[in-house]
């Protein structure tokens, strides 16, 4: 636009002399010429039922009003999780998630004007490495549930195969990615049912044949029970497939990595790593590999190097997606990653420290199990399973629970009262799932357990 034009124009989307310009450089004559191809008695005829245009004060108004309806963790105390929980998040990371040369990063494809994006990436590789026990990360994905996906078809692809088999424990969301990504892909997944919370190990080894690329496990699970590793890995290897395992992140403060259990691949959801539930997402996963599969992972790697005059630099290397390379040779279509996300996990890991994760990781598992020992004794309430758990566990109900109306009540009571588990399967009903973490106190969980007392 000219620099004469008055700069109330600059910003405006459409003025009158806007459209008449761009309809007289296309040759229309109105707004209703560019929708002659469409027959008429499919379009749209009258106004939409929105308001009117509403000015900045209105709008701000009103979009207040709508954010005020949702149940946030911080007007209401949230015992809600499967997957997205409700953790302490330094207030350092909103501030580094801020500022403008991270928040506006493009993909690093410049080195030598991206280092500190580039050096982000990096850190982020070597602390999940650290955590999970693998030999490499790569620089981030999109979530745990599509990272567990592309696991399997890293597996398919690595021992060519075309079968996998998927624990029950799996969370369902995580499950459905998968049987989506392997019918694009033409692969065969066949579920193993769980036993007292746990995947069951004898239909597991029945599951696992010489047609079988990989086992993927989660652990803590979907039931929050925590999957024996040591007795699964032979099972997955039995034939001369894989072993892929996706865990909570924070878990890793207490258990032993998955990489010292056998595991060929790691995945999992970043969110418990200081990041914002945001109303479900986005998150950031992460995904992790033994050395000789680093060359089949999807996304891209940054790599340490030195410049020629022997100063530290970062690179991106290895970046196996079709807009690098042959889209025939690439092993996955993934476009980008999480980088922005990927950092705050990183601020959060630096700032926490060995020390302070396990710490973090003591306090979910110590209050959990209070928890879980508070409501199990509340009438005609059980624990479901006798599994070890980390910081979620299942509870039975009292037969005949109305859990959507249950957990209903106890939402106008200003709690976010857990997952209900028959909402995933009909086979579940009667269960309600709860995560409990270190934000939780003492006399909120015996609040809690009152209230939940009052309406069975």
């Amino acid at each position: 636009m000219s620099n004469t034009q008055p700069i109330r124009h600059r910003y405006l989307p459409m003025t009158p002399a806007d459209q008449e310009e761009m309809l007289g450089t296309i040759g229309a004559d109105s707004i209703e010429d560019l929708f002659a191809d469409i027959p008429k008695d499919v379009r749209f005829q009258g106004t939409l039922p929105v308001s009117s245009a509403l000015d900045e004060a209105a709008l701000l108004r009103h979009l207040k009003i709508l954010a005020g309806r949702n149940a946030d963790s911080e007007r209401y105390i949230s015992f809600l999780g499967a997957g997205i929980y409700d953790h302490h998040i330094p207030v350092v990371i909103g501030h580094m998630l801020s500022r403008s040369e991270f928040y506006t990063a493009y993909t690093p494809y410049q080195a030598e004007i991206s280092q500190g994006e580039l050096q982000a990436i990096f850190e982020f590789q070597s602390y999940i490495c650290e955590l999970t026990g693998m030999a490499v990360a790569n620089a981030s994905m999109y979530d745990g549930a599509t990272a567990l996906a592309e696991a399997g078809a890293l597996a398919c692809g690595a021992v060519q195969r075309r079968r996998l088999a998927v624990s029950q424990g799996v969370h369902p969301e995580a499950r459905e990615i998968l049987h989506t990504t392997a019918r694009g892909l033409g692969l065969e997944v066949v579920e193993v049912p769980c036993r007292d919370g746990v995947t069951d190990l004898e239909a597991l080894r029945a599951a696992v044949t010489p047609e079988t690329a990989a086992v993927l496990v989660q652990s803590p699970n979907f039931f929050g029970c925590v999957e024996n590793l040591r007795a699964i890995e032979p099972a997955a290897h039995a034939h001369g497939g894989l072993l892929a395992v996706s865990v909570n992140p924070l878990s890793l403060g207490l258990l032993e990595a998955p990489g010292r259990h056998g595991a060929d691949i790691v995945t999992g959801d970043a969110q418990p790593l200081g990041l914002s539930a945001s109303l479900g997402g986005p998150t950031c996963g992460f995904f992790a590999v033994t050395s000789a599969l680093m060359r089949r992972m999807p996304g891209r790697i940054v790599g340490q190097t030195t410049d020629r005059e022997g100063r530290r630099g970062f690179v991106l290397t290895l970046q196996t997606r079709e807009q690098h390379i042959r889209r025939e040779r690439a092993t996955s279509n993934i476009c980008s990653n999480q980088a922005l996300l990927a950092l705050g996990a990183s601020v959060y890991l630096s700032l926490m420290g060995r020390e302070g994760i396990a710490e973090t990781a003591r306090l979910n598992l110590h209050k959990a199990h209070y928890a879980a020992g508070v409501l199990s004794r509340l009438p005609g309430v059980s624990l479901a399973y006798g599994s070890p758990f980390f910081n979620e566990f299942t509870l039975r109900l009292p037969e005949g629970t109305d859990v959507p109306a249950l957990r209903l009540s106890l939402l106008q009571d200003g709690y976010l009262a857990g997952h209900d588990l028959g909402s995933a399967d009909p086979a579940l009903q009667g269960l309600l799932l709860i995560a409990v973490t270190e934000r939780r106190t003492r006399e909120e969980i015996d609040a809690f357990a009152r209230r939940l007392e009052a309406y069975l």
